[in-house]
């Protein structure tokens, strides 16, 4: 416990951690007057794994229940308030320089998807079962970040407002080809085609969300002008007068950037827009934390701006337009992570109470990251010839608009009602 305390008492300062040891001992951080999370050690080497590398040990320490958070606050609770104070202070480091230049090798190795890793690395997170996914998405299950016009709104009326902006972007109209990039479960591409009659080929790694994604199509009756197909989208061949990719370039990898935009650049139509929605880091570039690497994302990357104006520009890309959605996905996480540990039982009985804790690490992470950390939503508009777009960006707020209002986002399907 001597090296976990020397380090938490350098970083917990603004709100108290409680942290009783596997043989009862106790220990304070932080502000003694607030109010505190505690947590619990179940064994005697719980708090050394914890101290030797945090980014990696506190989520395994969790996943294994090795630590575990008292009532009434959880996970979420004490990854906010230690990565709130880490934030203010530049961060957690593994207290190892050497262990730290070791793990930079290796997740900069990691960002290297040539095909057949690329396709393994999708199927590791979005091949869980179809009911996990229902547990905590809204019905459409857009699993990227919803756009709050007010932090009030429901996931589901949020989500509806985030396909209304991409669409307005794209500034679709009847009959065009759409390309949508990783594509999930299908749901941008069949609001594309039920807005504007436009045809889509939504393309994907994972062979669950294409077969799901090809279901939905047959079942709204537009199985011949929705298309989905299981293939590198390295392997499409256009053109599309339009190219949308939501959440699927942090799969790409740094080393693979100007590649994607040069495969998409020649993919586009001369007269099209592309709109690439994506994670993004509001500092330079960087790497992806080892846990996540090993458990979520194997080779997925948040790219910097600086690393993808680049990549455009040696693509031949003009921008036309970049927005910075900033705590949108936050709140989004938020409703997911709510959503997930009301249906532990279920997601326990589907796999087992490792990977629900593993999951909850990964929201809560996730979350901390978007409200107190480096994580922000871009959105890049690109076009071949700057004609394809108006002189102002007024058009994107009335489409929009237009197009919200003519959705009403449904209900969460869940037994949301009644456990509030």
């Amino acid at each position: 416990m001597w090296l976990l305390g020397k380090m938490l008492r350098q970083v917990v300062k603004h709100g108290q951690l409680r942290v009783i040891d596997h043989d009862g001992s106790e220990h304070r951080f932080g502000d003694l007057a607030a109010d505190p999370v505690t947590i619990r050690f179940a064994d005697k080497g719980a708090a050394l794994h914890v101290a030797k590398d945090p980014r990696v040990g506190a989520g395994e320490a969790y996943m294994d229940g090795r630590l575990v958070v008292e009532p009434p606050h959880d996970i979420r609770d004490m990854v906010l308030l230690v990565m709130q104070n880490a934030n203010r202070r530049g961060g957690i480091a593994a207290p190892n320089p050497m262990k730290r230049g070791i793990d930079w090798i290796f997740a900069k190795a990691d960002q290297i998807n040539l095909r057949p890793k690329a396709s393994s690395n999708v199927t590791h997170h979005y091949d869980l079962t179809r009911q996990f996914y229902e547990l905590f998405l809204d019905e459409d299950r857009q699993y990227t970040m919803a756009y709050f016009k007010d932090p009030a709104n429901t996931l589901e009326r949020a989500q509806v407002d985030k396909k209304a902006l991409i669409a307005a972007k794209l500034r679709l109209q009847p009959g065009m080809k759409v390309l949508d990039i990783g594509c999930g479960w299908g749901g941008l591409g069949l609001y594309l085609n039920r807005h504007f009659g436009c045809e889509v080929l939504g393309v994907s790694l994972a062979p669950d969300q294409v077969k799901f994604a090809n279901e939905r199509a047959e079942a709204a009756g537009v199985a011949d002008k929705v298309r989905f197909q299981l293939t590198d989208y390295r392997d499409v061949e256009g053109p599309f007068d339009r190219i949308t990719s939501v959440g699927m370039i942090e799969h790409v990898g740094a080393p693979h950037l100007s590649e994607y935009f040069a495969k998409t650049h020649r993919l586009l139509a001369d007269d099209g827009i592309m709109l690439t929605h994506t994670i993004g880091r509001t500092n330079g570039p960087g790497t992806t934390d080892k846990w996540t690497r090993k458990y979520i994302f194997p080779g997925g990357y948040i790219p910097a701006m600086s690393e993808l104006v680049t990549a455009c520009e040696k693509s031949g890309w003009e921008i036309g337009d970049i927005e910075v959605l900033r705590y949108h996905y936050a709140h989004t996480i938020a409703e997911w992570y709510r959503r997930t540990t009301l249906h532990e039982a279920e997601i326990t009985a589907l796999y087992d109470a490792r990977l629900f804790r593993m999951w909850q690490f990964y929201l809560a992470g996730a979350e901390q990251s978007f409200r107190h950390g480096s994580m922000v939503n871009f959105h890049i508009q690109s076009v071949k010839q700057r004609s394809a777009l108006p002189m102002t960006r007024d058009y994107i707020g009335a489409e929009a608009a237009r197009l919200s209002a003519k959705d009403e986002a449904p209900e969460w399907h869940l037994e949301r009602k009644a456990a509030e």
